[in-house]
């Protein structure tokens, strides 16, 4: 009896953001080596996640990512993966293989999963979604470095995102573009999913991956930063604890909270329903970035 009426609490604690959150629209990147784990109830917790959404009448949009897998199609096709700056090099070989295994079997695989849990998704390929240009980071002694097919999202045709989320559906994007010159770029999940909450006028952007957060100390769990404000992201790159990976997420984060996102949220995509937690508990698991 006590176990029911714990789970009756936990429904009660939720009642206020559902009522809260319906109707509106979280952007959600889908991304992490727990995508590839070979236990099907950890790849189904954030699908199931995203169907607890859809039935309380929040509008969830998912863009993943894919960056192992990638990996792999790569290696089986005798193609070396090569990244400078955390980025991978993308020549018209590799932007082949990047384009087949994120809009042609990473996305359906998830709209499949989404849609056998009772949900209903719709998959797009990010080339039908998103224009870029082509990315072109600098190096320390200011030059420019080529990538190859890499680019950084500047538009988002909303069209048929719109369309899909106003019939009940939740569109699943890959994160490729089309550039300015006609072909295909490899895109940043991480800036992709932020310029679609932009887009959208999200109220939450949610990075899911395999870490539990932002980490004061990247080699210790227990330093999780659990509240982070937008002013506070300089110091912390300053002081070296945002670098890496982490970087372009943050990034994103503070783009699109100063677009107008009411808050980011980094969540470990390896805790069942990591997303729910984050949104309908009053403590939360991850961390949260506000304006």
């Amino acid at each position: 009896m006590q176990d029911l009426i714990s789970k009756a609490a936990t429904l009660l604690e939720a009642l206020p953001y559902i009522q809260k959150f319906s109707g509106a629209t979280f952007v959600v990147k889908y991304g992490g080596s727990f995508m590839d784990s070979p236990d099907p109830t950890i790849r189904q917790g954030v699908a199931r996640d995203i169907v607890f959404l859809e039935a309380v009448e929040i509008n969830p949009v998912v863009v993943h990512g894919g960056g192992k897998a990638i990996t792999r199609a790569m290696e089986k096709a005798g193609l070396k993966a090569n990244f400078i700056q955390g980025q991978r090099v993308t020549d018209e070989a590799t932007v082949a293989v990047v384009d087949q295994v994120l809009s042609r079997e990473i996305n359906p695989e998830i709209v499949s999963t989404i849609n056998h849990l009772g949900g209903v998704a719709q998959g797009f390929a990010g080339t039908d979604i998103f224009t870029c240009r082509k990315a072109t980071p600098r190096a320390a002694d200011g030059s420019v470095i080529d990538l190859g097919f890499v680019g950084e999202v500047i538009r988002v045709n909303t069209a048929p995102l719109i369309d899909c989320i106003s019939h009940g559906f939740t569109p699943v994007i890959s994160p490729t573009a089309r550039g300015e010159d006609g072909r295909i770029y490899n895109c940043n999940a991480d800036v992709a999913a932020a310029m679609t909450a932009v887009a959208l006028q999200a109220r939450r952007l949610v990075f899911m991956s395999d870490v539990p957060g932002l980490l004061q100390n990247p080699k210790d769990p227990e330093t999780l930063i659990r509240h982070l404000r937008r002013s506070d992201v300089a110091d912390l790159k300053k002081a070296g604890v945002i670098d890496a990976g982490m970087i372009p997420k943050v990034d994103s984060a503070v783009t699109a909270l100063t677009a107008g996102v009411e808050k980011v949220q980094f969540v470990d995509g390896r805790l069942p329903h990591s997303v729910l937690l984050e949104i309908f508990t009053d403590a939360g698991t991850g961390t949260e970035v506000v304006a």
